[in-house]
């Protein structure tokens, strides 16, 4: 059932995504990792679109309170993101409920979080609960073009220091600097000295299929590897 929110801070993370915390009458009950979606009516619909529009953002903290925060990034011929980018503190916007099934399925054993650009919001979620009730280790990677488009990294910075548990690897595909370069997942098989561990991807489908034929070729069970499950679909062979 869609209900109203109201947006109560904005900030912007990179040039193209801003972070919206969105307040509500009831307490936001979901799995990190799951998301809502934004709701809206077109202002010039025509015969070949929906009047409605609905979008599926992922919400980047913990359940528990009254506020979720959004991380959107804007395309210029992206409907919902330059609706959202152009929304003010104190607007109101319509939610959806909560759902998806980008969830972690096992706090006992070790984790691997693979991630590219905004495909990162479900695994912040997801991190920050296995920091909290999880046993093993975990084990982030988050592949960007450059360093100013890099999301979060504050966040998971402090994360690392704070946990011992936590390490965290990032790739820049268009940039050369200090660190990893190239596609992220290339550098799963020498960054981790044992692959029996739960894996979680999310990212351009691209990545993702990639990942995961990447995962097969180095012996990682099906069932250990988990993402969004519609990505293969949009990968040409």
């Amino acid at each position: 059932m869609p209900f109203e929110a109201t947006i109560t801070s904005i900030h912007r993370m990179t040039p193209r995504v801003k972070q919206f915390v969105v307040e509500a009458e009831e307490t936001f009950d979901f799995d990190p990792g799951q998301h809502t979606t934004v709701r809206f009516e077109r202002d010039e619909p025509d015969d070949d679109e929906d009047e409605q529009v609905v979008r599926p953002y992922t919400a980047t903290n913990t359940p528990g309170n009254d506020r979720i925060t959004l991380a959107i990034k804007r395309y210029d011929d992206g409907t919902a993101s330059v609706y959202m980018h152009e929304r003010e503190v104190g607007d109101t916007i319509t939610l959806g409920e909560l759902g998806g099934n980008l969830t972690l399925r096992d706090t006992d054993r070790d984790v691997v979080f693979v991630s590219t650009g905004t495909g990162i919001t479900p695994m912040i979620a997801m991190l920050k609960q296995y920091l909290e009730v999880g046993t093993g280790e975990a084990h982030f990677f988050y592949g960007e073009k450059n360093q100013e488009n890099v999301m979060y990294r504050e966040t998971l910075d402090q994360l690392a220091a704070e946990h011992d548990e936590l390490s965290v690897v990032y790739s820049l595909s268009d940039e050369e600097w200090a660190g990893p370069t190239g596609y992220v997942q290339d550098h799963l098989d020498d960054r981790l000295d044992d692959l029996d561990r739960d894996f979680y991807v999310c990212g351009v489908p691209g990545m993702v299929v990639d990942t995961k034929d990447e995962l097969d070729e180095l012996g990682v069970d099906d069932d250990r590897v988990f993402s969004e499950g519609w990505e293969d679909g949009e990968v040409e062979d």
